[in-house]
């Protein structure tokens, strides 16, 4: 795998020297595509640095101990060869995982789509909750959210809500949260305080740019009606709702959160082309199946990933075995150590297909 690391670094530069020229920058699509790429490989660049660096100085190291030189010297340079034996296994390490193929969507914002499942009102509150807890997250992030569509349950929690997260890196650190989440505790309304399961389905979506799909006018069906639920004055007194079909696929979005019809339009195109893009990948993965191997679990959104259990106060992955017991932290949006472990799990997994 380190093979191309000097390559890597030459590439680096001559990059370096691309976006500072004048000349390129007059090309800003070109210009943003080298900084991008400039971006990525940096953080290789200057592991290889600390790696190469290690190395050349365990090199010298050798060569004095080889020497003639005093019984203090030899024991600092014994202690110092061992120091950097130690850092350049955990460079090594940590290059390899750089060097790990890259999602192409990681950089890209997401569509995060929470669904109330099996359970009743209790089933609308707990997916209430995720959505907070996500939105949450998010704010701790610095990333920005925006809801797309809600629709609301009499008792305060949520049928179905969709969001859009703006921020770097969104999607690299929330993919893995699709899936069925599964929550058990005894409900408010319970009175002889037995323990009830219900359950949310989350999907996280990458943001399908313009280049990725391409729909068709004559592929769509738009179609608009009155908007019902919170909204103010404008509510079921005009036609500012709208729901686009997406006619060879059947996909069918819906949008009515805005007063504008041409918003809710917009909104609506960019769920629909993050769907398409979602069900592009879908079958593209399916004719790779070292990649599905290596993935946190199968990406059905079918498959119970976690539970939430309210009387043991713990939160389990069920993909990872990972068990926390700080449950009511964890749905106020503190999920990064639950986040890392499951990259880390990847990442380890993929070291496989390739070591």
């Amino acid at each position: 795998m380190f093979e191309n690391l000097a390559q890597i670094e030459e590439k680096y530069s001559d990059l370096e020297t691309k976006i500072s020229n004048p000349e390129v920058m007059k090309d800003m699509n070109n210009w943003q595509k080298l900084v991008k790429e400039h971006s990525d490989l940096k953080p290789i660049v200057e592991k290889y640095k600390e790696y190469d660096h290690a190395k050349n100085i365990l090199e010298e190291d050798k060569v004095m101990l080889s020497e003639k030189i005093d019984d203090d010297m030899k024991e600092l340079l014994k202690e110092e060869i061992s120091n950097l034996e130690e850092d350049i296994v955990k460079f090594e390490d940590e290059l390899k995982i750089l060097l790990l193929p890259k999602d192409p969507n990681d950089h890209k914002n997401v569509f995060l789509e929470i669904r109330a499942g099996a359970g009743g009102d209790e089933a609308g509150l707990f997916a209430g909750e995720l959505l907070r807890m996500y939105q949450m997250f998010s704010d701790k992030q610095g990333w920005k959210t925006e809801v797309m569509e809600i629709a609301e349950q009499g008792v305060g929690g949520i049928k179905e809500a969709i969001i859009m997260i703006k921020g770097e890196g969104a999607y690299s650190k929330l993919k893995y949260e699709s899936g069925v989440h599964r929550v058990q505790r005894v409900p408010t309304t319970e009175s002889s305080g037995r323990i009830h399961t219900s359950a949310a389905t989350v999907a996280v979506l990458p943001e399908a740019d313009d280049v990725d799909v391409q729909i068709e006018q004559k592929d769509i069906r738009v179609d608009v009606f009155r908007s019902s639920g919170n909204g103010g004055q404008s509510v079921n007194t005009t036609d500012s709702a709208v729901r686009i079909t997406h006619i060879p696929t059947g996909l069918v979005v819906s949008c009515q959160d805005e007063k504008s019809q041409l918003k809710n339009k917009d909104k609506a195109m960019k769920i629909l082309k993050s769907r398409l893009y979602d069900l592009m990948q879908e079958e593209q993965n399916k004719d790779i199946a070292d990649s599905r191997k290596s993935q946190v679990g199968s990406g059905d959104r079918s498959e119970r990933i976690r539970t939430y259990n309210f009387p043991q106060g713990r939160v389990t992955d069920h993909r990872i075995n990972l068990t926390l017991y700080r449950l009511q932290d964890f749905l106020d949006g503190n999920i990064e150590e639950m986040l890392d472990a499951l990259i880390t799990y990847d990442q380890t997994e993929k070291l496989k297909l390739v070591s």
